[in-house]
C-alpha cells in the first residue's frame, strides 16, 4: 500500500484539518480520538509519511523511531494512565482493520479494558 498524502492524518499534521491536541514535539503528535472506545482514548502519530507499524519500523529514521515511541511513553504519563494500567495498539492492514493509511498507535485507559481479543478456542 503506498502511502495517500490526502489521508486525515496527513492533513492534521499539515495544520489543514483541527485535532484535540494532547501532546506534540518533533517526532510526534498526539490527540484525542474522535470517537473514543475508553474514557481515555488517544492517538499517537508520527511526524513522516508512514502508512503501516511495518513501513515505519522499516524506513523511519533510528531518531524518529526512537523519539516516536518516547512520545506514546511521554503521552501514557501524561494522561494519567501509567498507573492502572493502559493498553497501546497499532491496527497494520485489512485484517487488522486499519482504517486510516498513515501509522499510529491507540492509548486506551482510564478503565477496566477487559481481555485484548477473545480465546481463538472460545
Amino acid at each position: 500500500m503506498s502511502y495517500d498524502p490526502n489521508n486525515i492524518f496527513a492533513r492534521i499534521l499539515r495544520g489543514e484539518l483541527p485535532c484535540n491536541k494532547v501532546y506534540e514535539d518533533e517526532h510526534a503528535l498526539a490527540f484525542h480520538d474522535i470517537a473514543p472506545q475508553a474514557p481515555v482514548h488517544v492517538l499517537v502519530i508520527p511526524k513522516g509519511e508512514y502508512v503501516s507499524q511495518d513501513d515505519f519500523s522499516a524506513g523511519a529514521p533510528d531518531a524518529l523511531i526512537a523519539g516516536f515511541w518516547r512520545a506514546v511513553g511521554t503521552v501514557a504519563r501524561e494522561l494519567g494512565v501509567v498507573e492502572a494500567g493502559y493498553r497501546f495498539l497499532a491496527n497494520t492492514g485489512a485484517d487488522a482493520h486499519q482504517e486510516v493509511p498513515h501509522f499510529h498507535v491507540h492509548i486506551f485507559g482510564g478503565r477496566d479494558l477487559g481481555r485484548m481479543i477473545k480465546r481463538f478456542d472460545d
